[in-house]
C-alpha cells in the first residue's frame, strides 16, 4: 500500500475519533515515555479510567515527578507511580523488568511509546546508533522481559493483556537498501557508525518505525493462537511533541511551519495509543499483529508485504 503526500495531508486534516473509555479498575498499565507528549496524554486518558495501578516509565526523576503532579491535577487520579527506565541502556531495561518481577503484580497493558529521532549518529555506551537502540532494541527487550508477567496475568485473571507499540505512517515512505539487506546482520549494520552517514540518517526515524512494525508482526506470528496476548502497532499521526527537538537550523524552520499547519495535538495523537490498548474488548483477537491508524486497521507498506520485506522481518527477528 503506497501512501502519497496527498493521502498523508488528507489523513492529517481528518477529524480525530473521540477517545475510547473502559473500566480499568484493578488493572495495571505501564506507559513508556510518560512524562511528555503522547505518553503523558495517554497516561492522562488511562488515569481517568481509574486503573488499579498506572506506572509512568520515565528516564528523568524530576520530569517524571512533575508529570505525576500534572496527572493528578488533570484527572484527580492518585495511584500513579514513577518508575525510572533509560531505554538507551539495556541494563536499565533489565533493572526495570527485575523490579516488576519482584513486585509480583499483574500487568494488563504495556504501551511502548519509544521514539527517539536524531539527524546524526549518536552512539550509546554500547556503540549502537541511539535511535535504533531505543526504538528497536530496548523496546522489544522490555516486551520480552515483561511477557511472563503478562501471561501470568492472563491466566490468573482470565483477561487478554495487550502490548501497544507506537509506530508511524512514515514507514510507507522507506525501504531497506541493498547494502543492509545483503549484510550478515541487518541491525548491526544499521546501528554501526560506518553505515550511519548523513545521507542514511536522513531516513533513520521512518526506518526505525518500520522495524517496530516488523517486530509486532514477527512477534505475533510466533505466538500460538491460544496465547492470551494481543500485540499491535499504532500510528498517532504527525503530532506536536518534542520528538524533533534535535533538528536545527533551516530544517527546524521548515519542520516547525509544517507542524503548525498540519500536526495534531499530542492529546489527539494519544487517542490512537488508547485505542490500541482497549478497543474491541469483546473481540480483541482481530487486533493481533495489526497496524492501526485513525482507530482502524490499515494495510502496512508494500515493502513490508513483499518477499524482500518478509525475509528482512524474519532475519531481524
Amino acid at each position: 500500500m503506497k501512501v502519497s503526500f496527498g493521502t498523508f495531508l488528507r489523513s492529517q486534516f481528518a477529524k480525530q475519533p473521540a477517545v475510547l473509555k473502559a473500566d480499568l479498575a484493578g488493572k495495571t498499565v505501564i506507559v513508556l515515555g510518560a512524562n511528555t507528549g503522547l505518553g503523558f496524554e495517554a497516561s492522562k486518558h488511562f488515569g481517568s479510567m481509574n486503573p488499579g495501578r498506572l506506572i509512568l516509565a520515565c528516564r528523568s526523576q524530576s520530569k517524571g515527578e512533575a508529570a505525576l503532579k500534572k496527572l493528578k491535577t488533570a484527572t484527580g487520579y492518585t495511584k500513579a507511580e514513577l518508575w525510572l527506565i533509560d531505554l538507551s541502556d539495556f541494563e536499565s531495561v533489565k533493572r526495570f523488568a527485575d523490579k516488576f518481577e519482584r513486585d509480583g503484580g499483574r500487568l494488563d497493558i504495556l504501551v511502548e511509546n519509544a521514539a527517539l529521532s536524531t539527524p546524526k549518529f549518536q552512539p550509546t555506551r554500547d556503540g549502537w546508533e541511539s535511535s535504533l537502540y531505543v526504538n528497536d532494541l530496548a523496546t522489544p527487550l522490555l516486551a520480552f522481559l515483561l511477557l511472563p508477567a503478562m501471561i501470568k496475568t492472563a491466566e490468573r485473571y482470565s483477561v487478554i493483556p495487550r502490548i501497544v507499540v507506537v509506530a508511524s505512517e512514515t514507514h510507507y515512505w522507506v525501504t531497506l537498501d541493498k547494502k543492509v539487506l545483503q549484510s550478515p546482520n541487518i541491525l548491526k549494520t544499521m546501528g554501526s557508525s560506518e553505515y550511519c552517514t548523513k545521507d542514511t540518517m536522513a531516513n533513520r526515524y521512518p526506518l526505525t518505525k518500520m522495524i517496530n512494525i516488523f517486530f509486532v508482526r514477527a512477534f505475533n506470528d510466533r505466538l500460538p493462537v491460544s496465547t492470551p496476548l494481543v500485540i499491535d502497532a499504532v500510528n498517532p499521526g504527525l503530532c506536536k511533541t518534542e520528538l524533533m527537538r534535535d533538528v536545527k537550523g533551516f530544517m527546524a524552520m521548515i519542520f516547525g511551519a509544517l507542524m503548525n499547519v498540519l500536526a495534531f495535538t499530542a492529546e489527539e495523537g494519544s487517542r490512537q495509543l488508547v485505542y490500541g490498548a482497549i478497543a474491541h474488548p469483546d473481540k480483541p483477537d482481530g487486533l493481533r499483529g495489526q497496524y492501526l491508524s485513525a482507530c482502524r486497521i490499515f494495510e502496512v507498506s508494500d515493502f513490508i508485504l513483499s518477499p524482500e520485506g518478509v525475509k528482512a522481518q524474519n532475519r531481524i527477528w
